[in-house]
């Protein structure tokens, strides 16, 4: 009668979390008629040296993906967050960690794993000095599932037997539509012993974080029964029946579900499909004289609606994008709402793809009736089954989960909700009048109240200092925020460490106004007629400066071009300006030099191409031009048999000075940036850049008169000079 099926997913490298897209999530369906869940969490590091002890956090939940924060950030006002349940992993001296979690009776459809390590320190790592430590976790599935589960018919007594204690019994039974209640009654429970029962009854399948399970035990031989208010509709409701008696006694009993099922009062779907036609299309010629006796019936039709235990509004999706969808009432934005029963609008998010957004609801009170002026409308958001009776006692809850309340009213006439990561189900928005106790007749009360639900990736769109993400795990989408300039939470919003306005205007200052530093650079290379590097050094300036003007967090940005394309100058600027300018120390031959320089820009360029951010990007240059440069020096020694640079000033007050520089900007620039300091460190590596590169030029050949005016002759005639380099002495 039992099927085993197991279910894989390959290893995700997990990271130290920052924001949502660090935590690698996980997507399992689980199949109708499981009775055990079984999840094997393998989790594992790599054996260097940097490899220390860890903990994993793996988060769980039913229907969309889990709503975290490991970094105890403030959601959103409005916001609706309940914990996610999570376990911890140790990976200490072992190098691979095996976990196991068993749920019995779980709930069918889509479960969510989400892995990830602690915080992350904020350290700003360039890529190739460090080798991170690789933590690896892989989530597989085992279910345990009924082939052919016993139906409960509802109405109908159905006797079973369960056989043992170690074996429960399992049946399952159908919640039809818009029930709105349901009554479960045990009875004729006897042992094989002939001696009083003693059993144990669960309704309901397991979810998390929260499981509403309904439990009931029955002892003896009278009847028990547990009476259950708004199932789930159009769902099979699970039944495992486990017997509390002695190991080798079976227990008979008989078992009967009986549904109370309400009658819905709606406008005629002819008059929904009418309304729909002309809101798209508009009024076609006839079409309001055919239209007007069916819209005379409407009241007739709404009066009558007044004996229903809900009143129905259709309610359209419109789906706008990925994870957006807006919901449009066809009979207008305004519902009405009264005391006698309550308003019901179904929001459509069983697609499988709406989990990954956020569900947004907003209630704007217009009018209530002149007698009632300190009435209440209360709205429920539920999952699953609708709140059919609202009042301040039930605390908007179903019979296996619990919605999110709202009210409006004359002094707060406005209320929004935001869940988080919505399940995927049919969600329902149930609005209901309540009067104040021995106020007027509250019957021929109405409200007004307007509605606007919608679904969206990011609540608001991460605010100003986010950035709202898609993310993708196999073909599911989910969407999270990126917060920048000091700013958290889970859309950006809080500011508990956030920069102020003047920090972002100094930090961008900082980095931009600091590239001025190669202006002295410039002009020593001018001076010395080293024009080539003198129009790289004003590229990289200038590339530099606007690419940190447009790379910054806040609200001091300014980008004068595409981010990636300033981004891709600075890089190249950079680097070339690092080749440039020990080329020019190595002092080789003009027509060499400048072939060396074309050849290194193109390698580099298309270096950058491949991996921008990689170390041997500005390593490699740099080392075979030192490789050059070194040769280059040796033969020019070798050749005059005496050191070179001959000069010992030209080794104290420039090469020592500058090679100083150049790597204290070094060890600034790979071990000390964090993102806090990033705006100040980055500025004094700028600085000392270019101080570097002023000190390392070297003079300009003797034979070169300075920038003067002097030598321009006012005839036609042209001086010639011999410009070979052996013939003049090279400091």
């Amino acid at each position: 009668l039992y099927v085993s099926e197991y279910f894989s997913q390959s290893a995700q490298k997990l990271s130290f979390y920052s924001w949502y897209g660090n935590a690698k999530l996980f997507h399992f369906h689980v199949p109708e008629d499981t009775v055990l869940l079984r999840w094997l969490l393998q989790a594992s590091r790599g054996k260097g040296p940097e490899c220390t002890s860890m903990e994993i956090t793996v988060h769980f939940r039913h229907g969309a993906p889990p709503v975290i924060n490991p970094l105890g950030t403030r959601f959103p006002a409005n916001a609706t967050v309940r914990p996610s349940y999570n376990i911890s992993i140790t990976l200490s001296s072992a190098v691979q960690n095996t976990t196991f979690v068993n749920v019995t009776s779980p709930a069918a459809g889509d479960w969510f794993i989400a892995a990830h390590l602690p915080e992350a320190a904020g350290r700003i790592e360039v890529k190739g000095f460090s080798t991170p430590c690789p933590y690896m976790f892989q989530a597989d599935m085992f279910v345990l599932r009924l082939t052919d589960m016993p139906v409960l018919e509802p109405g109908v007594p159905m006797p079973h037997t369960v056989v043992s204690p170690a074996k429960p019994l399992h049946v399952k039974v159908f919640v039809p539509k818009h029930a709105s209640g349901m009554r479960f009654q045990l009875s004729s429970c006897v042992t094989s012993e002939q001696r009083a029962c003693s059993v144990r009854v669960l309704l309901g399948s397991i979810t998390l974080p929260q499981s509403f399970q309904r439990s009931l035990t029955c002892t003896g031989s009278t009847n028990c029964s547990l009476a259950l208010d708004s199932p789930p509709w159009e769902k099979w409701l699970q039944i495992m029946v486990e017997s509390l008696g002695t190991a080798n006694a079976s227990v008979s009993l008989e078992m009967l579900a009986s549904f109370t099922v309400c009658r819905p009062g709606s406008a005629s779907s002819f008059l929904n499909f009418i309304s729909l036609n002309q809101s798209q299309a508009g009024a076609r010629p006839g079409a309001a004289g055919s239209s007007a006796p069916a819209a005379g019936e409407a009241p007739r039709n709404v009066s009558g609606q007044r004996s229903s235990c809900l009143q129905s509004q259709p309610v359209v999706r419109e789906d706008l994008d990925v994870v957006s969808v807006r919901y449009r009432l066809l009979n207008g934005p305004s519902v009405p709402v009264s005391s006698l029963s309550p308003t019901v609008l179904l929001l459509n998010l069983n697609t499988g793809m709406d989990s990954g957004g956020s569900l947004v609801v907003n209630l704007l009170l217009n009018k209530t009736s002149a007698s009632l002026a300190n009435a209440t409308v209360v709205a429920c958001v539920s999952a699953a089954s609708p709140v059919l009776s609202l009042n301040a006692t039930r605390n908007c809850s179903t019979a296996f989960s619990q919605g999110y309340p709202l009210s409006v009213s004359t002094s707060s006439g406005e209320a929004m909700l935001i869940v988080l990561y919505p399940q995927t189900d049919d969600w329902f928005l149930s609005l209901q009048l309540l009067c104040p106790r021995g106020q007027g007749d509250c019957g021929s009360a109405e409200a007004k109240v307007t509605v606007f639900a919608y679904l969206t990736p990011c609540f608001n769109d991460c605010g100003p200092y986010g950035q709202c993400s898609l993310l993708r795990r196999h073909g599911y989408l989910y969407a999270g925020c990126s917060c920048k300039a000091g700013w958290g939470g889970w859309s950006c919003t809080d500011d508990t460490k956030a920069q102020t306005v003047g920090t972002q205007n100094l930090a961008t200052l900082l980095l931009t106004l600091s590239n001025l530093m190669f202006l002295p650079a410039i002009a020593v290379a001018v001076y010395r007629y080293y024009l080539v590097e003198a129009s790289v050094y004003t590229y990289t300036m200038f590339f530099s400066t606007f690419y940190h003007a447009c790379d910054q967090p806040g609200v001091a940005v300014m980008c004068i071009m595409d981010y990636d394309t300033l981004q891709y100058c600075d890089f190249l600027g950079s680097v070339v300006s690092i080749w440039v300018t020990i080329l020019c120390m190595a002092r080789v031959k003009k027509i060499l030099k400048y072939v060396l320089f074309v050849l290194g820009t193109l390698l580099i360029a298309m270096s950058l191409q491949l991996d921008r951010r990689g170390v041997w990007n500005m390593m490699g240059p740099c080392l075979f031009a030192l490789v050059i440069m070194v040769t280059a020096w040796v033969h020019h020694g070798a050749k005059r048999r005496h050191c070179y640079p001959s000069s010992w000033k030209r080794w104290v007050f420039y090469l020592l000075p500058g090679i100083t520089l150049a790597f204290i900007a070094i060890s600034v620039y790979a071990f000390m940036e964090t993102n806090e300091n990033y705006y100040y460190t980055h500025s004094i590596w700028h600085v000392l850049v270019a101080c570097s590169v002023a000190f390392l030029l070297p003079p300009r050949d003797k034979h070169k008169k300075p920038w003067a005016w002097s030598q321009k002759l006012t005839c036609r005639y042209q001086i010639c000079q011999n410009d070979r380099e052996e013939l003049y002495a090279v400091t």
